[in-house]
């Protein structure tokens, strides 16, 4: 199965990951951050994987430390899983409507980090969250799982349902391309390798 665990441990924060894309559950999330803590078991829903986040960190300060480390934790987790990646989809696509706002998300698990985010979040927290972290756990996630990764919000006016759009659409994006191709020859790529 394609499973990770991973601890992190730093002055700022104190992190305990568990991932596996082949199963479902559990999905058990606690950062201290509620609203991200939602948007976590959101995401893991809908990108139809076992997703497990215990996480302390300096929340008298504020919440970046937290989402960010989570980030880099969950981005490195994804990373190991997929190993060398044969078989795999490697792109991923989905736009998903949240009320009145409508995210979109395109993804490439090709080894090069790239993030393009096109959103507005007119309210700046939401919670103990503040809303420019959705950029910082993104940057973070695909910088240290080698993903190119594109969000946008097309539209929308309430901001946890913009914010929310987004989460579920990298989700299911996620689950397109992490899915094994019995079609697919070794890996997705003219050059033999993704990295």
């Amino acid at each position: 199965m394609r499973k990770s665990t991973k601890q992190r441990q730093t002055y700022e924060t104190s992190i305990d990951v568990s991932l596996n894309l082949d199963a479902q559950a559990p999905v058990s999330i606690d950062t201290g951050v509620g609203f991200f803590d939602h948007m976590l078991t959101l995401f893991a829903s809908h990108g139809r994987f076992s997703l497990e986040v215990k996480a302390d960190g300096d929340l008298h300060i504020d919440s970046h430390h937290t989402v960010e480390d989570v980030g880099i934790v969950i981005g490195q987790l994804f990373k190991e899983a997929l190993g060398d990646k044969v078989g795999i989809n490697r792109y991923g696509t989905a736009y998903v409507p949240m009320d009145e706002a409508l995210g979109f998300v395109s993804l490439d698990i090709s080894g090069r980090p790239y993030l393009v985010l096109d959103a507005e979040f007119t309210n700046e927290t939401l919670g103990n969250f503040d809303t420019e972290l959705v950029r910082e756990f993104l940057q973070a996630f695909m910088v240290h799982a080698g993903i190119t990764l594109h969000a946008r919000v097309l539209y929308g006016i309430n901001t946890h349902h913009k914010i929310e759009a987004i989460f579920k659409a990298l989700g299911q994006a996620l689950s397109q391309a992490i899915k094994i191709n019995p079609e697919i020859k070794g890996v997705n790529s003219t050059k033999g390798l993704l990295e």
